[in-house]
């Protein structure tokens, strides 16, 4: 086929153009992806496996999204934060709602509580995601049921950035599965019921994570207890168990 250059031209500015609208829509702001592969190259230095739990500090987070599934359009509403420094929550937390450009489902309506009109008024997903990492830094993060944030967190790096989400989220069941591995898997209001941690404002994400990062300083005192000193004697507990 002969080459010709006029068409060959116009696939290039059509390649260029494209190339700037999908950066604009991933939000692949060059201080944002700077800032990221920063913290990428300090988070692999971070060793948390030998830290002592009790002196281990984290940041406990949780999201609410519109659904379960990123990959099929399901987006993130808000993100909620707080610390967790050498066994103490800290009054220092994160919160933010996250811009929707489509309808929110009655069912997260009623369960967040959250309207349209708030979220079309919030920050989007790009500006709220580094907001996030600047404050978490390189901290180890925790959730409950992790799999939920993981699979959002991953999934919203990638899209966004064009990068791996690098931060090690520890999930609170790696703990529960040692102080009490006949239970089932449970809610988290559930579990704050069994361990004597009042529950207020569920489902909101901060209000989620002040609870999860109660659970999770209640859970660490009591593997402590039963011998596990650090996350490396945490994960060789639960390899026996399995």
């Amino acid at each position: 086929m002969r080459f010709n250059p006029f068409i060959q031209f116009v696939r290039g500015i059509q390649g260029k153009l494209q190339t700037s609208v999908l950066g604009g829509i991933n939000g692949q702001n060059p201080n944002h992806v700077a800032f990221i592969r920063q913290m990428q190259r300090e988070l692999q230095y971070a060793d948390s496996m030998s830290v002592p739990l009790r002196n281990l500090n984290v940041a406990v987070f949780d999201i609410e999204t519109t659904g379960f599934y990123p990959d099929k359009g399901d987006q993130i509403i808000s993100i909620g934060a707080v610390k967790i420094s050498s066994g103490k929550i800290s009054e220092d937390s994160f919160y933010s709602l996250v811009q929707l450009d489509k309808a929110l489902p009655g069912d997260i309506k009623e369960l967040t509580g959250l309207t349209e009109a708030e979220l079309e008024k919030a920050p989007p997903l790009p500006e709220v995601f580094i907001s996030f990492l600047e404050f978490v830094k390189g901290m180890p993060l925790v959730a409950h049921h992790a799999n939920h944030e993981k699979n959002f967190m991953q999934y919203s790096s990638w899209k966004l950035f064009r990068t791996p989400f690098k931060h090690r989220i520890l999930d609170t069941s790696f703990l529960y599965r040692i102080t009490d591995h006949n239970k089932v898997i449970w809610k988290l209001e559930d579990m704050c019921e069994f361990y004597n941690i009042p529950v207020k404002d569920r489902h909101h994400a901060l209000g989620d994570a002040k609870l999860t990062a109660l659970l999770w300083c209640c859970l660490i005192e009591k593997v402590h207890n039963l011998g596990c000193s650090n996350l490396k004697e945490v994960y060789e507990r639960l390899a026996r168990l399995k």
